[in-house]
């Protein structure tokens, strides 16, 4: 049984996450600005944003994706997002026949465009996966943000942005990370044209 904790344990974990944001917020400020702008302008363009991750990361591409395609704080056109993490028969099928490093870059092959951003995220920067689909996203012409932490790993030397959240707990960038891409999808949301989609905007709040 795990060892009692005072309410005061539990709010030093939130100081440490605020800590981390504090930190984020002047190490990272230029490439989440960099993040954002090739974004919007991806969409301005005609592409679309590709997610992927794994694990904790996978959700987070998710999450993502679909605040692109419903809505994130306010009623607009729907922007085009895709998560590479979705399809479990195209996953499963390419583990099996390609092997589980495959399983983006065969996606973004198949999918992706000149134009696009593909947005990877990752605590370590080292999954073999992500490392493939940065090198297909490369050779497809297809722009590349890495949202990264501890250190950034090999893959952010293999892509056009990469966001290192200054930590080394999975935890906290993970937190840092999911606040990242909503910042950048509230930048773009402000950046896109507003269609009025047949209700009344709601407040700015998770409708799932």
């Amino acid at each position: 049984m795990a060892p009692a904790r005072t309410p005061a344990a539990f709010g030093e974990d939130l100081l440490e996450l605020a800590e981390v944001a504090r930190a984020a917020a002047t190490v990272c400020s230029d490439a989440i600005g960099a993040y954002a702008r090739n974004a919007a302008e991806t969409l301005r363009s005609g592409g679309k944003l590709l997610f992927c991750g794994n694990g904790g990361s996978a959700a987070d591409a998710q999450h993502l994706a679909a605040e692109y395609v419903v809505r994130f704080s306010s009623d607009r056109r729907a922007l085009p997002a895709v998560a590479l993490t979705t399809d479990s028969s195209i996953l499963t099928a390419c583990a099996n026949d390609l092997g589980y490093k495959e399983v983006f870059a065969r996606q973004i092959e198949a999918l992706g465009r000149p134009g696009d951003l593909l947005v990877l995220h990752s605590t370590s920067g080292e999954p073999a996966n992500l490392l493939r689909a940065a090198e297909a996203a490369a050779a497809a012409g297809i722009r590349t943000v890495a949202v990264l932490a501890r250190g950034g790993g090999r893959l952010a030397g293999l892509v056009d942005t990469a966001v290192v959240v200054p930590t080394e707990r999975t935890a906290r960038a993970q937190e840092i990370q999911l606040a990242i891409g909503h910042i950048v999808c509230g930048y773009v949301q402000g950046a896109a044209t507003t269609v009025a989609v047949g209700h009344e905007p709601g407040p700015e709040t998770d409708r799932t």
